[in-house]
């Protein structure tokens, strides 16, 4: 995917009416690619790796639902293009997927910060996540509650590209917050897939 293909343009935005012909297709496509897209961290914090057509979808997604037109094309590519990834990154958004709605407060309250302690581990060197989108701003209120979405970049040199690729290297993704200490390995058709966002 070329530097210019990495941005979604105005011109790349289909009209409701075009995107509701073709969105029960688009949507099958899309489940199957994430599926190796998605990495659970711990028993209820899982990662989304994003990639371009994960951010299309989201931007005709928000247009659909919000009927804004082609008013709002604009707000809502300023909103997912910085969540695509551009060569030398990879992109998450992490969500803390718990259904009972009390339970899920109790425990954004304890985990305030958490955002500033994932890494990404390869073959022992680690990779410190950084705010993907400085515009959402600190995710983690005064009061010392987190939110229950995170956006999440990881900033790769060339090294760390050849250490991602190099299937004898463990990856690991983790989080290494107080009250929320979780591994998992990416498994290897994840890092297959997630390889391909290197530019």
């Amino acid at each position: 995917m070329s530097e210019a293909e990495r941005r979604i343009r105005p011109a790349d935005v289909l009209s409701l009416a075009e995107f509701e012909t073709l969105r029960r297709a688009k949507r099958a496509t899309l489940v199957a690619m994430k599926r190796d897209r998605r990495v659970a961290v711990g028993p209820f914090a899982t990662f989304y790796f994003e990639n371009y057509e994960t951010m299309w979808w989201q931007v005709h997604e928000m247009l659909r639902i919000e009927k804004g037109g082609a008013s709002q094309v604009a707000d809502e590519l300023d909103a997912y293009n910085p969540l695509i990834p551009q060569g030398r990154e990879l992109v998450a958004t992490l969500m803390f997927e718990i259904d009972d709605a009390a339970e899920r407060d109790r425990w954004l309250t304890r985990l305030g910060g958490v955002e500033h302690t994932v890494t990404l581990q390869l073959g022992g060197r680690a990779i410190l996540a950084e705010i993907a989108d400085a515009r959402s701003g600190e995710r983690t209120t005064e009061g010392g509650k987190t939110s229950s979405v995170h956006f999440l970049r990881f900033a790769f040199d060339a090294e760390a590209i050849a250490r991602f690729r190099d299937a004898t290297q463990p990856v690991l993704l983790g989080i290494g917050h107080e009250n929320y200490g979780h591994l998992a390995v990416l498994p290897a058709a994840v890092r297959q897939v997630l390889a391909k966002d290197f530019g």
